[in-house]
Order: C-alpha cells, then structure tokens, then sequence
C-alpha cells in the first residue's frame, strides 16, 4: 500500500494531497483554488505545475 503525500499548490500555496501511486503526467486538482495541476516530476522532489490549458482545434 502506497502511502499519500501533502505538498504545496504551486498556484495558492494550499496543501494538496498526493496518492503514493500517482505517476508523472498525472492531473491533480488544487482543494483549495481549484487549479488544475500536473505532476511533473517525482524525482529527486515531487513537483506539480500549473496544468496547461487545452488548446480548442475549432474542428480542425
């Protein structure tokens, strides 16, 4: 069993859970500001940024 980590939102400074299992690319979103947030790396810190925004393709 995995075991859920607290780190800082990097949007609000909230606390921001994040499960022992979690995996680089993963979306997690911030309790506090709602931010949508990426893990972008889990070594040798974890990190979480800003997830960019989706890009709308107008139907292209």
């Amino acid at each position: 069993m995995s075991v859920a980590t607290i780190t800082e939102c990097p949007v609000c400074a909230g606390d921001v859970e994040v499960a022992g299992d979690v995996i680089v690319g993963e979306l997690l979103d911030c309790g506090d500001c709602g931010a949508e947030l990426e893990v972008r790396a889990l070594s040798p810190e974890l990190r979480l940024d800003e997830a960019p925004m989706a890009a709308e393709d107008w139907g292209e």
